[in-house]
């Protein structure tokens, strides 16, 4: 069984699924510059962080004494959780910090911090710079302070090292540069690294900004891709009054004006052809009466041995008037939706009419609360149900009465007309209420009827209002429901004071 996916969801799929994509190439891509060089981390927040520390170790180390150096490692130790500072010469000798061996990537780094001049030899007590014996060409731009990030293996190591210079601030004091090297087991160093936060937060605020664009352009299409359904439903169940909203200016408003121009076409094409149902069937109605009394003058003339014969076409006649009937009632019903008025009716008076019509002598059974009213036109409701009634006996074969009951549902009422019949083929049930349409495609007298009978019920039933649908019973038999708009019982108008009775 083959599971329905709406629209709106596969858009949203395919939209996260693209989210995921882009994300695991941005992960790749990521991965892959930890791999091939971290140095690229040691820039913006990252390296403000990473100065902020070494100043603020910096100038605490300037104030004690060196023996002292490694409790002051120890402090900064547990500040930052995950995180170790150790404190190298430029020769790769360990000034401070526990014991620990560098990794020959680490050692590496460290001729690149030699020979480079610290601001603070740079200056004075004025804080103003000094005139070097060398000035630098202005032409050359200054060499950036030297900072470099390591992955190492066996264990998973980051490495990052910056430099601080822990000459006392005093005229002529000489420049001791120092590598001060912070070493995690993660990327994140406790935050020091990278900040996951702040990129979790940027993603969310990527994703929540792709949702405000991408929302409300889906929920436009898929609403008016909803409303297109619809409406070519309703055109499919013979409903040519329903309109689209093609006020978008892409392709599916081209395809709404379509709709509403098929359906505007439909509804002319399916009222000229009952109209000249109509006409056609009123035509014949003169003809009919005449051969009738034709019949009558003939039947008193003729010799016995003709009688037979007469009754026959006589039978015929009045077969053929049953159809005009039938055809002048169906055209009615669809051309009169717009000019009958709607009043309360007493469903179970009306039901009780038609039932007594088609079904007399206990063959049919009714459970219809007497305080349910519906809006609808009287003579097309009685119609319809006796039309439906009829068709339950005579294909019910007589096996169990007719069943007829009713019930409230919201602001409609529901009455079901159910029989203990054959029912029919699942596959034919959309196709009942066609008008000319039959089972047995004989049409002969015995099996009755001209396939207009269910048609004419559609017919009143939407003229009215409402709604019609059949489906087939467990174990066996048919059910037709009609749903029509609920109203309250009128109330009786009063005569006007001083009024005679």
């Amino acid at each position: 069984m083959r599971v329905r996916c709406p629209l709106y969801a596969k858009i949203l799929l395919w939209f996260f699924l693209n989210l995921l994509l882009l994300g695991a190439v941005l992960y790749g891509f990521f991965r892959f510059q930890f791999h091939a060089g971290l140095d690229s981390l040691l820039a913006g927040q990252i390296a403000g962080r990473m100065e902020m520390v070494a100043r603020m170790l910096e100038i605490e180390l300037r104030e004690t004494p060196r023996t002292a150096w490694d409790g002051v490692m120890a402090r900064f130790n547990e500040s930052y959780d995950g995180v170790e500072f150790f404190l190298f010469r430029p020769n790769g000798t360990q000034s401070a910090g526990a014991l620990v061996e560098l990794p020959p990537q680490v050692r590496a780094r460290f001729p690149a911090f030699r020979g480079q001049i610290p601001p603070a030899a740079l200056e004075g007590p004025s804080r103003r710079p000094r005139q070097l014996a060398l000035p630098v060409p202005p032409s050359q731009p200054p060499r950036p302070h030297p900072k470099f990030m390591v992955r190492t293996e066996a264990p998973v190591r980051y490495w990052a090292g910056v430099r601080i210079n822990l000459a006392k601030r005093m005229a002529g004091a000489p420049a001791e540069t120092q590598v001060l090297l912070a070493v995690s087991p993660t990327l994140s160093g406790g935050g020091l690294f990278f900040d996951a936060g702040l990129w979790a937060t940027v993603g969310l605020g990527t994703l929540a900004l792709s949702l405000l664009l991408w929302v409300p352009f889906v929920r436009g299409v898929t609403r008016s891709v909803s409303q297109i359904t619809r409406a070519t439903e309703e055109v499919a169940q013979g409903n040519f009054e329903v309109r689209v909203d093609a006020g978008r200016r892409d392709e599916l408003g081209r395809l709404g004006l379509a709709i509403n121009t098929m359906s505007e076409r439909l509804a002319g094409f399916v009222t000229g052809q009952k109209r000249f149902l109509g006409d056609a069937a009123h035509e014949l109605c003169s003809p009919l009466a005449r051969i009738e009394l034709a019949l009558s003058l003939l039947e008193a003339q003729a010799a016995g041995a003709l009688q037979p014969r007469i009754a026959d076409v006589r039978e015929e006649a009045r077969e053929m008037a049953r159809l005009v009937d039938g055809v002048l009632a169906f055209s009615r019903a669809g051309l009169g939706k717009r000019e009958i008025r709607l009043e309360p009716v007493a469903l179970a008076e009306a039901a009780a009419r038609a039932a007594g019509r088609e079904a007399p002598g206990g063959l049919s059974q009714m459970d219809i609360p007497a305080d349910l009213w519906v809006l609808a036109e009287p003579g097309m409701l009685v119609r319809a149900v006796a039309n439906l009634v009829r068709n339950a006996v005579r294909h019910a074969g007589g096996a169990e009465p007719v069943r007829l009951y009713a019930k409230p549902s919201g602001d409609r009422v529901v009455l079901t007309v159910e029989d203990s019949g054959p029912g029919v083929p699942e596959e034919t049930l959309a196709r009942i209420f066609d008008p000319f349409y039959r089972l047995d495609a004989s049409r002969s007298r015995e099996t009755g009827g001209f396939g207009l009978g269910l048609a004419i019920v559609k017919s009143c039933v939407e003229a009215c209002g409402g709604s019609v649908v059949a489906r087939n019973r467990r174990p066996s038999g048919l059910e037709v429901e009609i749903t029509l708009a609920a109203t309250a019982r009128p109330t009786p108008e009063l005569p006007a004071p001083g009024s005679c009775c």
